[in-house]
C-alpha cells in the first residue's frame, strides 16, 4: 500500500461526521459496542459470505502508532483502526456500464475504527458514492455490509 493510499484512507477518516451533521457527510457510519477483533471478523465475513474476496486489508491504527514519532504526534487517534478493498464484478460492471468513469471508485473501502477518547464504541462505515449513473447499487451493497456487520 503506498503512502498516498494511505494519506487518502486518513483523510477519509478524518471526515467522520463527529463535526459535521450526518447528512452534510459523504460518509456512512454505524457503531456498535462489540468487541473490536469480533466486529473485524463479522466485516470480513459480510464481504466473503457475498462471494467476493478482500483484496487487501490494511492496518491503519498500526501505521499511524508506527509512524508517530517520525510526524511529532502529541497524542493517539485510534485504538484500533482497520479498512478492507474489495470490488464486485457484477455490481461494478452494472456501475461502469452505466458510466466508464465509475472506474475510479472501485475497489470499495470499509472501514472500523475505535477513537481513543471512545474506547468500547466500535465505528464502521464507507464513503458514500455520488448518487446516479450505475453508483446506487454499490451504495446499497456497501450500506448492507455494513449494516450486517453492526446489526442495525
Amino acid at each position: 500500500m503506498t503512502r498516498w493510499m494511505y494519506a487518502c484512507l486518513v483523510a477519509g477518516l478524518a471526515l467522520s461526521p463527529m463535526g459535521a451533521s450526518a447528512q452534510d457527510s459523504p460518509l456512512t457510519i454505524r457503531e456498535t459496542d462489540a468487541a473490536f477483533e469480533d466486529v473485524v471478523a463479522d466485516l470480513q465475513d459480510a464481504i466473503v459470505n457475498r462471494g467476493y474476496v478482500v483484496d487487501y486489508h490494511g492496518r491503519i491504527g498500526d501505521m499511524l502508532a508506527r509512524t508517530a514519532d517520525d510526524v511529532g504526534a502529541a497524542k493517539a487517534l485510534y485504538r484500533n483502526a482497520e479498512f478492507m478493498q474489495f470490488c464486485s464484478a457484477t455490481v461494478s460492471r452494472k456501475a461502469m456500464e452505466a458510466d466508464l468513469e465509475n472506474i475510479g471508485f472501485c475497489p470499495y473501502v470499509l472501514f472500523v475504527y475505535e477513537a481513543e477518547t471512545v474506547p468500547g464504541t466500535v465505528r464502521v462505515g464507507f464513503r458514500r458514492l455520488p448518487a446516479g449513473d450505475g453508483r446506487d447499487e454499490v451504495n446499497l451493497l456497501l450500506e448492507e455490509i455494513v449494516d450486517e456487520t453492526t446489526g442495525d
